[in-house]
């Protein structure tokens, strides 16, 4: 009774995912490359803050000075306590046009997560440039950009009236690790924020990949600029929840025009990934992780066990799981190209993530915080 219960439950929880959940699986949409025909374009100021980004700082900058936009474009950027050089390497780049800004970034204030202290100088130096009408962009230090990138961000953001435009960056996918386990990132971040969702204005999800975000200076400061995220791990999602309970209208997609250089050479570098906001995700609450691990195992590990181990209508109903989970699956994969066959190891891979999240709780507990760029935070300060 209890096995065929638990199928049953499983099988109903992925018909729901499925077919009543903002169609997660289908990856979202995608922009493809098109051309602002406003005759006088917005000003886009770019703010990338970099720590210790030696090894994709100068392709970054390169990409965004070549930029094939017609309007008013800069970029500033923020050395954010860089020990490998990373601030000289950026006054390196060729700037015939002087559009770049290095700012040496200052100390950071208690209360401030590392990142968004450097987006806040950043914010400011870009203020002061841009006019009302204007854009800015918060891009990664690890993120290269097509020359065509800006010029469909904003047209995108024009002809929709949006006031976020967010697109999730192609990620390495050569290591083995990374063919193993990206991937799954992918399609758990859909998972937790469907595209159709985020960009349903009747929705109250909403989401951004912290790789390209496009913002309204409007839109901005309606929320209270950067200083209300100050604390915040997951900046990128948190800007796009104060966007839209603001009345801004939001777009989350994937690009074909940026990609991302950071590589995750080992299976460690992404369980450090993962445990840097797994727990910050769940408010760090013991409950949440509880209820997180239980979902976790109906969802991922009820089906295999019970297609493998179950008998009669309790096998028939872990194939049905199985089944689903695997399907919604295979776009992702294709996404990145690899094989159909990488459905099946899927439950192990849901297995890694749930005990990096597990991890993410230990280490906050045992007061080691989230651990990234050689900081460590031990709490998220969440401005009102």
């Amino acid at each position: 009774m209890i096995p065929t219960l638990a199928g049953a439950s499983a099988f109903v929880a992925w018909l729901k995912l499925v077919f009543a959940h903002g169609r997660f699986w289908h990856g979202g949409p995608q922009l493809e490359r098109r051309d602002v025909t406003d005759a006088a374009l917005p000003e886009v100021v770019v703010i990338v803050p970099a720590r210790d980004e030696a090894e994709s700082i100068q392709e970054c900058l390169t990409s965004l000075l070549r930029q094939d936009y017609g309007g008013p474009l800069s970029v500033v950027l923020v050395d954010d306590g860089s020990v490998d050089g990373t601030g000289d390497l950026a006054r390196a780049v060729p700037d015939p046009d002087g559009r770049l800004t290095v700012i040496e970034g200052q100390p950071r204030p208690e209360g401030w997560s590392g990142k968004l202290w450097a987006v806040h100088q950043g914010e400011l130096a870009a203020l002061k440039r841009l006019g009302p009408d204007g854009f800015v962009l918060l891009t990664d230090a690890d993120i290269v950009h097509a020359p065509a990138h800006i010029a469909t961000l904003v047209a995108k953001a024009q002809e929709d009236r949006l006031d976020l435009v967010s697109e999730m960056v192609k990620l390495n996918c050569e290591s083995a690790a990374e063919r193993w386990l990206v991937p799954a990132f992918v399609y758990f971040f859909a998972m937790l924020y469907p595209f159709t969702q985020v960009n349903d204005p009747a929705s109250r999800i909403a989401g951004a990949a912290g790789g390209t975000i496009l913002l309204r200076r409007t839109a901005l400061e309606r929320v209270g600029g950067v200083e209300v995220l100050r604390g915040a791990l997951i900046d990128d999602c948190t800007l796009a929840a104060h966007v839209k309970r603001a009345g801004g209208r939001l777009y989350l997609g994937h690009s074909t025009l940026a990609w991302s250089r950071r590589p995750y050479r080992g299976a460690a570098d992404i369980w450090r990934m993962i445990a840097r906001t797994a727990y910050v995700q769940l408010r760090y609450s013991p409950l949440n992780l509880l209820l997180t691990i239980s979902a976790m195992g109906l969802i991922w590990f009820v089906p295999i066990f019970l297609t493998l181990f179950g008998r009669g209508r309790a096998r028939w109903f872990g194939l049905g799981a199985s089944a689903l989970c695997a399907v919604s699956f295979v776009p992702t994969l294709r996404r990145f190209g690899l094989s159909f066959w990488r459905v099946l190891p899927l439950p192990l891979v849901a297995a890694f993530y749930t005990a990096a999240t597990i991890g993410s709780a230990i280490d906050h507990h045992r007061g080691r915080g989230a651990q990234w760029k050689n900081r460590a935070y031990t709490e998220e300060v969440h401005a009102s």
